[in-house]
């Protein structure tokens, strides 16, 4: 049975806060780098009703705002529902259910606490906000009430240590950056929520390399979360039209973050190509065998060889002299590089209707190019590139073809035939002339 939350008036628990904290006589953990020295917080018993979850935490944040996205909810719902009970039950399920989830080789926070009981202070403002124990106090809620409705007298009330009554916004966020820099007490945010973290310290006026000694980390690792971050956003918002649905991305962290690095030297026509095809590998990653990110030469530095092969088997070369159209791709770059235009594969691949085969498409054309990639110093790889193309050929039986998918197949063929004419005709140039193969190994 899920908890349900009844606020404390804020003025109330102020009041509680603020007579207990002069009364305690017992010390919790001490607080580093607070301002320019340490804090060591009171301790003190509230109600375990009385403290509120934080709305700004960064462990909640893609859960925050992909409950705001699917349900349509205000944009501001978590960030001004701090003294809400509508806000407080939505964080307190978001943060009961993390609280559940646990590996093979970590317990759930809620089987901890069930079978110890609390351990240790949560760390909480003057005016009870929690500032670092959010997952534990949604946990020991669950836990109040037993299997069989009594109460588990153990959760009644809770310890919790007391920030001063002064502690500013930003010294909280501080706090919580702190806490996730210590390998010893590092916060298991998703990587989205790790990002979250990293963009609201940078959007206070630090630079990257600030942020990076703060928590004890790269500048250079700093700067990719945030660009990782950019391409997840530019993904939701312009390949799925679900912005905010973060989600979505969870899987995603190494594409995306491989995603900048492979396109940064490309003009802007090639990088929009680049991301549709990476964008699609990723949508559909339960579809491809083995690791995904073997695929990233693709959206790389073979991005171009990808795109001609899909020019030609979905019959789109007189589709690419036209301009192209802002709507059509909308990502905030500007356009105006007179490169090849590569909308028509763009908007095939985003194509709905024509999807699966699309993308069948597009994966053999990855696979081709990576294995002549691999092999293109090796005598041997045109020849196997050619003997695999035949072996699918040979198996192909047209008696079981629909009746609709024929003249689609007979455009394959015209395409085929053409591209066996180009290679017929280098092979007897090669004879006649007997010129070295070219190398393209830098090609990309």
């Amino acid at each position: 049975m899920t908890y349900a939350i009844k606020l404390t008036p804020r003025s109330e628990r102020e009041a509680t806060i603020e007579k207990r904290v002069a009364a305690s006589t017992e010390f919790g953990e001490t607080i580093f780098d607070f301002r320019s020295g340490t804090y060591i917080p009171k301790v003190i018993s509230l109600p375990i009703n009385v403290p509120l979850y934080r709305m700004e935490n960064c462990r909640t944040f893609s859960a925050q705002q992909t409950e705001i996205a699917r349900e349509g909810l205000d944009k501001d719902f978590f960030a001004k529902g701090q003294e809400l009970t509508t806000a407080q039950q939505s964080q307190h399920e978001i943060l009961a259910k993390l609280a559940k989830q646990g590996t093979e080789s970590v317990t759930p926070i809620i089987a901890v606490l069930q079978q110890d009981g609390q351990r240790e202070p949560i760390l909480i403002s003057s005016s009870g906000v929690v500032v670092n124990g959010n997952r534990r106090l949604s946990a020991m809620r669950e836990l109040l009430r037993k299997s069989d409705g009594s109460v588990d007298e153990r959760f009644t009330n809770i310890r919790c240590a007391v920030l001063p009554p002064d502690a500013s916004r930003d010294e909280i966020d501080d706090i919580e950056a702190d806490l996730q820099a210590r390998p010893q007490t590092k916060l298991d945010y998703d990587w989205i929520g790790d990002a979250r973290l990293i963009r609201r310290q940078v959007d206070k006026g630090r630079s990257t390399k600030e942020v990076a000694d703060r928590l004890r980390r790269s500048k250079s690792d700093i700067e990719n979360v945030l660009q990782a971050l950019d391409e997840a956003d530019l993904y939701l918002s312009e390949w799925l039209e679900k912005p905010g649905e973060y989600e979505r991305v969870q899987e995603g962290q190494q594409i995306f973050g491989d995603l900048p690095k492979s396109i940064a030297r490309k003009d802007t026509n090639l990088q929009n190509a680049s991301r549709a095809i990476a964008w699609s590998i990723y949508e559909n990653r339960e579809k491809i065998s083995g690791r995904v990110y073997r695929l990233n030469a693709a959206f790389g530095k073979l991005a171009p060889k990808v795109l001609e092969i899909l020019e030609e088997q979905l019959d789109l070369s007189d589709n690419q002299d036209h301009a192209v159209d802002d709507d059509d791709f909308a990502i905030d770059i500007d356009a105006d590089d007179a490169t090849k235009d590569y909308t028509a594969i763009i908007e095939a691949l985003r194509d709905d209707t024509a999807k699966d085969d699309v993308l069948d498409t597009l994966i053999d054309a990855c696979e081709t190019v990576l294995e002549l990639n691999k092999g293109q110093k090796n005598e041997q790889a045109a020849l196997r590139a050619l003997s695999q193309v035949n072996s699918k050929i040979t198996g192909i039986d047209v008696s079981y073809a629909g009746t609709s998918t024929l003249p689609a197949m007979l455009k394959q063929i015209e395409t085929i035939r053409g591209a066996l004419d180009k290679i017929e005709a280098a092979i007897a140039a090669r004879q006649a002339g007997g010129q070295a193969p070219e190398d393209d190994s830098d090609e990309g």
